[in-house]
């Protein structure tokens, strides 16, 4: 895949190199009019990686910088094949161009969190990969897509970034992407860490600033390997809800699911019925992780579902706890190694 070199500045050869990412999303569209922050992407008109960052001067200062357009999708349509494929692009990177300080990646926000958490698993690298997009393109008035570019490939460019894992920048905040979600439909402080806060700034002094590190294993620590694996095994979630009883995890289990995730109510429960469906399942051998639609805090091991044989997803959001088991299956179906994973990223 070729790449798109920016022109060097005077000063380029004492500034950090960054690796810059296009995948398209709200961050690249086009809007009809300075107002128009809705109906952009009806239109699917995008800018290149390349036109983002020429718009965007101020960049010469902080890096020096390599472009390229990985895709150009909506982010509801970035699928887990993608996602193989980008974390493959970035280890190339890595590897092929070592003095590479870090990779910026620009995403569309629907699914933003689950890239950023395949990569925080897939990636081979202990040099930053940042993660950014936008609630408004760059057309629009008092757009949140320029300034979350530029400090997207700040926190890329800086050392203390180095070791934390895949983050995610936007609204001047940096976040682990473990723990990370979109928290609204259309404000631009969309993005939350909802059970321990956000990890530092990207702050208006220029200053990049941590206060605290993941602890979680990732990138170079983790296990998984999608250089070398074959497709991803499907794995679905099925949502509780009151009144809900087995149909939809029997149809998912039917259609030849790996896994499921059960997206249960407060702690992780749900209606006897939903339970039921969901320990038959586990018992036929087709793994179930235990999760909660709360929104934070831990699923722990109680012993009516510990008896009923599900794997147990910590905090991890439903999303989320589907990306690990979807990895999670190409090392191994056990369902005490499942968990083990589980509670180790």
């Amino acid at each position: 895949m070729a790449l798109t070199v920016k022109p060097d500045n005077a000063s380029s050869s004492t500034l950090p190199l960054v690796h810059v990412i296009g995948t398209g999303g709200s961050i690249s569209c086009i809007g009809e009019s300075r107002t128009d922050f809705i109906d952009y992407n009806y239109a699917d008109r995008h800018y290149t990686i390349a036109e983002m960052l020429a718009r965007l001067p101020e960049l010469a200062d902080l890096a020096a910088l390599r472009s390229e357009q990985f895709a150009n999708a909506y982010g509801g349509e970035v699928s887990p094949s993608q996602w193989a494929d980008l974390a493959r692009r970035i280890n190339r990177v890595f590897r092929e161009a070592p003095e590479t300080a870090g990779v910026a990646v620009t995403h569309g926000t629907s699914t933003l969190e689950e890239t950023a958490y395949f990569l925080n698993l897939t990636v081979k690298s202990s040099k930053p990969v940042v993660v950014t997009g936008a609630m408004r393109p760059m057309t629009a008035l008092s757009n949140d897509a320029e300034i979350n570019l530029l400090d997207c490939v700040r926190v890329a460019a800086s050392p203390d970034a180095v070791k934390r894992g895949v983050l995610v920048v936007l609204n001047n905040q940096i976040h682990a992407a473990r723990e990370v979600t979109k928290s609204s439909t259309s404000r631009l402080d969309t993005f939350k860490s909802p059970d321990l806060g956000y990890l530092g700034y990207a702050d208006s002094d220029g200053k990049v600033v941590f206060y605290r590190d993941p602890t979680k294993r990732h990138t170079a620590d983790t296990e998984f390997d999608v250089d070398e694996s074959a497709d991803l095994p499907r794995v679905d979630i099925a949502h509780a809800y009151s009144g809900a009883d087995g149909t939809i995890v029997e149809a998912l289990a039917n259609a030849g699911c790996a896994g499921l995730i059960a997206a249960g109510l407060g702690s992780g429960g749900g209606p006897r019925p939903f339970l039921d469906a969901l320990t038959h399942v586990a018992r036929s051998g087709i793994p179930v992780v235990l999760t909660s639609q709360a929104g934070s805090g831990r699923v722990m091991a109680r012993k009516s579902y510990t008896q009923r044989g599900f794997i147990l997803a910590d905090n991890l959001t439903p999303r989320k706890a589907r990306i690990l088991l979807m990895l999670a299956l190409t090392r191994t179906r056990d369902a005490v190694e499942l968990q083990r994973m589980m509670e180790t990223y």
